[in-house]
């Protein structure tokens, strides 16, 4: 499966740095670019279970292909959800369900630095894509 153009470019910018500093600075940085979510987003309906962060998840289908925005109250998590954006946003109920979030992170060079509690939510947002798809198919 080819990767979506933003996943693509986010692939090659983390693949150029070396030092997990440098890596941890672009982290943050995706973070910054995630575009705000309303104030009438960020309601219990949107909140992802399982995640020790608060991540709220806004999924809408547009022509056959998904597109999710998102928000955390954590720096590290924003940065880590807007990573899985980039991944997912574009592709289709059936291309998200194929998604391999491990190896996503692990081509970004970033699963050291994924505690299981961060892995664990980001899962669970992943999870959400997922059940969100395929209520609205």
């Amino acid at each position: 499966m080819s990767l979506p153009r933003e996943a693509a470019n986010a692939l090659e910018a983390f693949q150029a740095v070396g030092s997990w500093e440098q890596r941890a600075r672009m982290l943050m940085q995706w973070g910054e670019r995630l575009p705000a979510l309303a104030d009438e987003e960020k309601v219990e309906a949107n909140l992802v279970q399982g995640c020790e962060s608060l991540v709220w998840l806004v999924g809408r289908l547009q022509d056959g292909h998904w597109q999710f925005t998102a928000s955390s109250d954590a720096r590290m998590i924003r940065g880590l959800v807007a990573l899985l954006l980039a991944r997912v946003n574009g592709l289709s109920a059936a291309e998200l369900q194929a998604v391999d979030l491990p190896e996503w992170f692990a081509q970004l060079g970033l699963s050291r630095q994924l505690s299981p509690s961060r892995s664990n939510g980001l899962n669970a947002v992943l999870q959400r894509m997922r059940e969100l798809s395929l209520t609205q198919n």
